[in-house]
């Protein structure tokens, strides 16, 4: 389950040491991009207190978005799971694709050809520079593992998702998935 190569479509854990960085504490990523000129991912399990509705006013359902990370938090991305549906999409890996015509997705949603189990919406996106998410690695911030739920990671990751990730993870993980947030706190 656990890998220390990133690539695209792999998910990057945050350790629980990894507590003083407000953007990536108890995160989980799906990597978008892995290459040699770096890295994106968006942040699965970080809702936002509000809907695509608040943001894109031709939007008329009230699909949660997520914070995607903290590059470029006033653009809105996306990943799915229906390419055959949106033009121009770029798979990721396992059948979840990111991004594509846009003025179409709007219209898919209101006609409710696309639902919430389908889409997901991102507020920023999660970058490393080239090299940088190696050293992070290295570092022991983050662990890569598989993304076994292919495209219906979408449905499955939720704010307590970090929590199920530590409990699969077991051994010395267990006792951190009960773990105040901020430790300093308890």
């Amino acid at each position: 389950m656990v890998d220390l190569k990133p690539k695209k479509g792999k998910l990057l854990i945050a350790e629980p040491t990894l507590t003083g960085d407000v953007s990536f504490n108890r995160s989980v990523v799906l990597l978008a991009e892995h290459n040699e000129e770096g890295s994106v991912g968006f942040i699965l399990n970080k809702p936002l207190d509000y809907n695509i509705s608040d943001l894109v006013t031709e939007i008329h359902l009230p699909f949660q978005v997520y914070n995607g990370g903290p590059v470029e938090q006033d653009n809105l991305y996306f990943i799915h799971k229906v390419p055959h549906l949106i033009d121009n999409s770029v798979e990721i890996s396992n059948g979840i694709y990111w991004g594509g015509d846009f003025d179409k997705t709007i219209s898919l949603i209101n006609e409710k050809s696309i639902s919430e189990e389908d889409i997901r919406f991102f507020l920023g996106y999660s970058g490393w520079a080239s090299l940088q998410l190696d050293e992070e690695l290295l570092s022991k911030s983050w662990i890569v593992v598989k993304n076994e739920y292919a495209s219906e990671i979408i449905q499955k990751s939720s704010d307590a998702f970090w929590k199920e990730k530590m409990l699969e993870l077991g051994g010395d993980y267990l006792i951190w998935s009960n773990a105040p947030e901020n430790p300093g706190l308890n």
